[in-house]
C-alpha cells in the first residue's frame, strides 16, 4: 500500500514537472506582436514634451507620477480601446539622460513560464509586478505586455503650453537598436526570447537583427571598447514629409543632425538632451 501511494505521489510530481517544463519551453520564445513603446529619462520633462511636440504632429497625455509628471507622445491617433504606441518622457532624476527600456506585445505574456525558462538557462528574471522589467545580460531592459496594452488609463490630455506645430505625422516604432557588450554573450538570451527565425544574418556593419511583427525590429551591435551598452538609439516610422522642411526645424531647435550612411532612409539626430533617434518615412 505504502508502494502504491508512493509510486502515485512520484508520478504526479513527475507530471507536475513535464507541465511546468512544457509551459516554460511553451513561454518562449515569445509569439510576439512586436515593438509598442519606449521611454526616455530626462532632467526635465516638460522641456523635452515640449521639443517632441515640435517633431511630430500626434496629441500629449500626461500622468502625475509622485512629485513630477510623465508625459506621453502617441505615436498616431487615440482610439477608443487605446491600444496605440508612444514614447514615454519621465524624469532622470540622479540618473543621466537616457533610454530607459522598450515595450513589446506578446500574444501571450506567460511570466512564470518565461522566468523559468530564463532562469534554467542562467539568465536574470524581471521584477516582481506586472510591470517589472526583464533584463537582458547587460542588464538593458524589455518590458511585456499581453494586449489590451497601450496608453494606460491614467494618462489624461496634457494642458502643458507648447507650440505644437509638429511636422511629422508618427505611425508608430520601427526599431530599437541595443548596444551589448559581447554578441557572444547577449545572442543566446535574444534567441531564446525571440526566436532563431526571427534572427538575421549579420549585416555590413556587424549589427545582428530580430525581425518582429507588425514590420517592426530589435537590432544588438557590440560595444567598441571603452563603450558602456545601452539602448544606442530608437527609430519611429512616420508618414511621408517634406525633408527641407525638416531639416529647418531641427536646426531651429539646434538639434545635431548625425550621420546616417549604416541607415540609409532615415534622418538621425539628437533631441534636447543628446538622446539618438531616428525618423524613417513610411513607404
Amino acid at each position: 500500500m505504502k508502494q502504491s501511494v508512493l509510486a502515485t505521489v512520484m508520478a504526479a510530481a513527475l507530471g507536475v514537472g513535464v507541465v511546468a517544463q512544457g509551459a516554460a519551453t511553451k513561454a518562449l520564445p515569445l509569439d510576439n506582436l512586436g515593438l509598442e513603446h519606449l521611454d526616455i529619462i530626462v532632467p526635465d520633462p516638460a522641456a523635452s514634451a515640449r521639443f517632441y511636440s515640435r517633431i511630430f504632429t500626434s496629441a500629449l497625455h500626461q500622468q502625475p507620477v509622485r512629485d513630477t509628471l510623465r508625459y506621453f507622445v502617441l505615436l498616431g491617433d487615440l482610439p477608443a480601446d487605446r491600444q496605440v504606441g508612444y514614447i514615454a518622457i519621465g524624469a532622470a532624476g540622479q540618473r543621466q539622460p537616457a533610454i530607459g527600456h522598450y515595450c513589446v506585445l506578446a500574444t501571450v505574456y506567460d511570466r512564470a513560464g518565461m522566468a523559468s525558462a530564463l532562469q534554467g538557462a542562467g539568465f536574470g528574471v524581471a521584477a516582481a509586478g506586472p510591470t517589472g522589467m526583464w533584463p537582458d545580460p547587460d542588464r538593458l531592459e524589455l518590458q511585456l505586455f499581453q494586449p489590451p496594452a497601450g496608453l494606460v488609463t491614467a494618462a489624461v490630455p496634457s494642458p502643458l503650453q507648447t507650440e505644437r506645430d509638429g511636422l511629422l505625422a508618427p505611425r508608430g516604432v520601427d526599431h530599437m537598436l541595443l548596444r551589448v557588450s559581447s554578441l557572444e554573450k547577449s545572442l543566446p538570451y535574444y534567441r531564446m526570447v525571440y526566436g532563431t527565425v526571427a534572427e538575421q544574418p549579420r549585416d555590413a556593419n556587424g549589427r545582428v537583427w530580430f525581425h518582429l511583427a507588425r514590420n517592426t525590429r530589435l537590432g544588438l551591435e557590440e560595444a567598441a571598447p571603452g563603450q558602456a551598452p545601452t539602448i544606442a538609439h530608437y527609430a519611429i516610422t512616420v508618414a511621408p514629409f517634406d525633408r527641407s522642411a525638416f531639416d529647418a526645424r531641427l536646426r531651429e531647435l539646434k538639434a545635431r543632425v548625425l550621420p546616417s550612411a549604416d541607415e540609409p532612409g532615415v534622418v538621425r539626430f539628437t533631441d534636447d538632451n543628446g538622446i539618438i533617434l531616428e525618423v524613417k518615412a513610411a513607404s
